[in-house]
Formats: C-alpha cells, sequence, structure tokens
C-alpha cells in the first residue's frame, strides 16, 4: 500500500486503485467522492450496470460468495484498497488479500465481526455494552428454547443478513417453525431450506423510545461522530431519517461512548485503544442504537456509510461518503458542519420504492424538486423485480416534522413507471 496523502492519476500505472465490492447507491456516492479526488475506481456486484458501474473507471459482474471468482476479479485489478459495501461476500479472501499487503477497509477482521451477529454481540458483552437479551438456535428446537427464555413479543434474525432480510418479529409460539424457515431462505448466502441449517438470533423486543444512527468516523485524524440521525425502518429496511435527532446530552454522550468502543474494538485487539492499526482501521461506521429515556442499547454496526446516513448529502457540509473517502485514503477527516442558514436547520431524506417488475422511468421529478430546499436523488438501478429502492428526497426545514414533510411530499410526487 502506498503512502497515505499520495494519489496517483487513474488509468496509467500510477494509479491509486480502489475496488467497491457493492456497487449500489450507497457504494455510487462513495465512488463519486473517489472520482472527486482522483483515485482509479473498479465496481464489483453481481449484476451488470450497477449504479456504482456508472461512474467508476470498471465495472466487473462476479459472484462474490464465490472465493474463487473473487481471489480472480482481485488478481486481476490489483487495488491497493478494497472497500466492501454490503454483506454477500466471501469474507475469507478479505483476509487473504489484507495478508498479501492490500488495505481492507476497515480491517478484514471487522468486516468478519459484523457481518455475523454472533461476533459481534458477543463482542459488545465482552465489552459492557449494553444490549438487549438474546440467544442463539441452531434448530427450531433450539430456537423455541431461546424464544421460552427471551419471551414474547422478541425478533428472530439470520446471523448473516442486512435491510431486515430474513427477519421475524414473533409474537405467537405457533410461529416458530415459520420464522425459523423464514431465516434459513433469506439469510446471506443460503441457496434455500434444503440448505445446510445455520444459526439464528432471538432477541428481546425493546419497548425503546427511539433508534438512531450515530455515524462513527475513524481516521488518521481520530474518531469523529456526525449528530444523531433518527430514523424509521419498515420490515428492517430504511424508509425515512432525519438529523440532529433529538436527545438528551446524557443519552448522547452514552451513545458517543459506545460507539467509540465498539468501533475501536472492531479493528484493534485492545478494545481500550482508540488508535488505528497498521492496515487502515479507517472509515465511516453506522453504529445502530435503541434509546430509552437517558438509557442507550446497542444493536448494530456495519463498517460502511449507513443507508440512513443519505441524509448527510444535505445536512452537512462533507456527506458521510466524503468522510469515508477522506479516511479510507488516509486524510485527516475534520468533524462535520452543519449547512443551511436559518430555517434550514434540520433536515430529512424519504426513500422513494418501486414494486413490480421491469426497468424504472421516474415521472415527476420536476414537481418533486419544486421546493428550494429538496433534492432529488435517482440510483439509476438497471431493474426492479419485487420491491427496491430506486430514489431517495432530501430536504431542510426549520424543524424535524417541515424537513421531513418536505421530503415525504417530494417522494410522493414522483411516480415511477416500469417498462
Amino acid at each position: 500500500m502506498r503512502d497515505a496523502g499520495q494519489i496517483g492519476t487513474p488509468l496509467t500505472a500510477a494509479a491509486t486503485r480502489v475496488m467497491l465490492l457493492g456497487a449500489g447507491e450507497l457504494g455510487k456516492e462513495v465512488a463519486i467522492e473517489l472520482q472527486r479526488l482522483g483515485v482509479q475506481v473498479i465496481a464489483v456486484d453481481r449484476y451488470g450496470d450497477a449504479p456504482a458501474m456508472q461512474v467508476a473507471h470498471r465495472g466487473c459482474v462476479v459472484d462474490m460468495l464465490d472465493a474463487a471468482a473473487l481471489r480472480g476479479v482481485i488478481a486481476a485489478e490489483q487495488p491497493h484498497i478494497i472497500v466492501p459495501e454490503l454483506e454477500a461476500i466471501a469474507t475469507e479472501v478479505l483476509a487473504e488479500a489484507e495478508a498479501a499487503g492490500v488495505r481492507v477497509t476497515p480491517t478484514a477482521r471487522a468486516v468478519q465481526l459484523t457481518m455475523d451477529r454472533q461476533g459481534i454481540r458477543q463482542l459488545a458483552t465482552n465489552l459492557g455494552i449494553p444490549t438487549s437479551q438474546y440467544r442463539f438456535a441452531g434448530s427450531v428446537e433450539e430456537l423455541h428454547e431461546g424464544v421460552a427464555e427471551i419471551g414474547l413479543p422478541c425478533v428472530v434474525k439470520p446471523l448473516m443478513s442486512s435491510s431486515g432480510k430474513g427477519q421475524t418479529m414473533l409474537r405467537a409460539l405457533d410461529d416458530v417453525a415459520a420464522a425459523w424457515k423464514h431465516a434459513q431462505v433469506e439469510g446471506r448466502g443460503n441457496s434455500g431450506v434444503d440448505a445446510a441449517a445455520t444459526e439464528v438470533i432471538v432477541e428481546e423486543f425493546v419497548d425503546f423510545d427511539y433508534e438512531i444512527t450515530l455515524l462513527t468516523v475513524r481516521s488518521v485524524s481520530g474518531t469523529v461522530f456526525c449528530p444523531p440521525i433518527g430514523h424509521v425502518q419498515v420490515d428492517g429496511d430504511y424508509r425515512e431519517s432525519w438529523m440532529p435527532a433529538e436527545m438528551s446530552q446524557q443519552a448522547l454522550a452514552a451513545a458517543q461512548d459506545i460507539a467509540r468502543a465498539a468501533t475501536a474494538a472492531l479493528v484493534t485487539e485492545v478494545a481500550s485503544t482508540d488508535s488505528t492499526t497498521e492496515a487502515g482501521g479507517w472509515g465511516v461506521f453506522g453504529v445502530e442504537l435503541f434509546v430509552k429515556g437517558d438509557d442507550v442499547l446497542f444493536n448494530e454496526v456495519s463498517p460502511r456509510p449507513h443507508d440512513t446516513g443519505m441524509v448527510t448529502m444535505i445536512g452537512q457540509d462533507v456527506s458521510e461518503f466524503g468522510m469515508h473517502a477522506r479516511a479510507i485514503l488516509g486524510l485527516p477527516v475534520p468533524e462535520p458542519n452543519p449547512v443551511g442558514g436559518p430555517g434550514q436547520e434540520f433536515s430529512a431524506s424519504c426513500a422513494v420504492l418501486a414494486t413490480g417488475s421491469g426497468i424504472p422511468v421516474f415521472e415527476g421529478v420536476d414537481v418533486a424538486s419544486t421546493a428550494p430546499t429538496t433534492q432529488v436523488r435517482l440510483f439509476g438501478k438497471p431493474r426492479v423485480d419485487g420491491t427496491r429502492r430506486v430514489g431517495v428526497t432530501l430536504a431542510r426545514g426549520a424543524s424535524i416534522d417541515e424537513a421531513r414533510t418536505l421530503a415525504r411530499q417530494a417522494a410522493d410526487a414522483l411516480r415511477v413507471r416500469l417498462v
């Protein structure tokens, strides 16, 4: 890996090459930020013409769960930095690449731990970080036992998944078998109920007041935090977010302490240190937390920009994607500054969904863009089959309610036709 602060010229022998493993809407924004810094970007995903491929120097279609195929594309492209942007990756290949001198963001170990709910919960427990009660289960029978210990209602999730895939809110014992089957079919890398069974986690349902994402940025400068982001999820998938979320100073301080400890432990062998490792340990982490009064519980952490953090594209001077790009390149990352003058102190985002099968065509973009403090971002996803997030609206306002209303109105003005 070349020295931090040195960036070559793209498409030459001196290029600084960054490979994105995952080329969706979040990867697209990271690619744009890297392009602005003169980095050569290689975007990899399982399907062609993915959003980040449309703005990268090169796009590669690879099943990233196929270890041999993933090794092949890394060998062919010779990246200096690998940036995992999703969960469906053969993580052993990342460890091999890191051992060979390629920087994996933040580290291969961090990626492996955060893709495994068992690993991340045990890490939190070892650190003394408060979490909801949980049990692991490797069979339907063990799941019944775990539910009996945790109590109803509870949440059943695959150990490896994202965006709510395979998740069930369990309210009756009669539904345990169905929850087990759903987790097996939808878990990361599973090929169906006939595949070898994988463990699930059953979690206590927390009666929280609200939940937040605390974007935590580790860089050569140290650790900084974005303002807390409130959000709404449906079936575990993001629908709306806003910043700054209203919370007490005591709760915010507790949230920052938890996020600092969890992210430091992910990238260092000694959890008490805030230093970076030789392999980097840098980048944006999306730390999800439950808040009840002044009490904060750890939920999950992702070692990459977070979908709820798309609101930072309108709410602060450097978005989470710009901060991520700077951090992974070894550049300083200062604390972000809010944007917007009086009457625009709060920001919000609203996801735009499409349901059906076909190529998205957007109508009403002009109406959605009418309000001066509103923006529309269309991801460029090549096709929809089922329900898929295809865009996001962003807005600023004098209050959280006003910003959310403006973002929703813009989203409602968009009509997605599938052709």
